[in-house]
């Protein structure tokens, strides 16, 4: 089946999303300030080796609705965004899913807290989010961005200062860069995809975060410039079932898109098993 791109309404929001291909369900979780945009490598090699992707644009970002204030963006309305989908699409078993940067960071609640929807997940760039949160000073002063992204007003004018310079300095690709300032270019998209950070860093801080029992493919690359490694090799403290640690050395944060091809690799042999 070729790509199609359907609205699917899941409670307040309509969720563009991508899906292709047929057989069985592989669900794709983008990041900040991405959109299913960011697996166009993915998307022909996991339709050709037999899989149907499904790869939203979560809520705030691409095409998919953008609700205003940050309370729409806390875990629990992202979640329930997931299983809305899921519910749509009527399946009726437990799906793959593959996430990267806030991708990850959702794939694993919704791998501890709804295990019943996943079969197997792959982790890209973020790891279990209690291992990030012990992961010792280094990963926190990596992090400094999420502290200045909790400042409203601040943080917008600082990211689009000098032709949105702060983003294009880390995108892995010139058109990825112009996407971005494109689609966070719009009215209120900017504050949206910041709310993300806004509504969920008290939970994030403190909360308690369950072990999983869904096995799980972590990936980092080792020239990330927000994460370290321990945040993803400790990750398999936190994992009561089959994990596997997959390293690709000199990579950056978009190792979907830096290579694409030792990716595909990774996540075939993964969820082929």
């Amino acid at each position: 089946m070729p790509p199609v791109i359907r609205r699917i309404r899941t409670g307040d929001v309509e969720l563009s999303t991508t899906i292709a291909g047929s057989g069985p369900p592989l669900l794709l979780l983008h990041g900040f300030p991405d959109s299913a945009e960011v697996w166009r490598y993915q998307l022909p090699a996991l339709v050709d080796a037999g899989f149907t992707v499904i790869a939203p644009d979560l809520r705030g970002f691409g095409l998919s609705d953008a609700p205003a204030g940050r309370d729409a963006y806390r875990i629990e309305r992202i979640l329930a965004d997931l299983q809305g989908l899921l519910r749509a699409l009527g399946g009726d078993q437990p799906v793959g899913m593959v996430g990267h940067d806030w991708g990850a960071a959702i794939g694993w609640l919704l791998c501890a807290r709804h295990p019943e929807l996943v079969s197997r997940f792959a982790a890209l760039s973020v790891g279990h989010p209690a291992a990030y949160r012990a992961a010792g000073l280094r990963q926190k002063l990596l992090a400094w961005y999420i502290l200045a992204f909790q400042v409203e007003g601040l943080a917008e004018r600082m990211i689009r200062a000098d032709g949105f310079r702060f983003l294009r300095r880390v995108q892995p690709t010139a058109p990825d860069g112009r996407r971005w300032v494109a689609d966070l270019s719009r009215p209120g998209r900017l504050t949206a995809a910041l709310s993300w950070y806004r509504a969920n860093f008290r939970e994030f801080l403190s909360a308690p975060f369950a072990d999983v029992r869904v096995p799980v493919l972590g990936i980092y690359g080792t020239a990330d410039v927000a994460l370290t490694e321990r945040q993803m090799t400790a990750s398999a403290a936190h994992v009561q079932a089959e994990w596997r640690y997959a390293r690709m050395a000199g990579v950056g944060h978009w190792l979907q898109i830096e290579r694409p091809d030792e990716t595909n690799r990774l996540l075939l042999d993964w969820f082929m098993r």
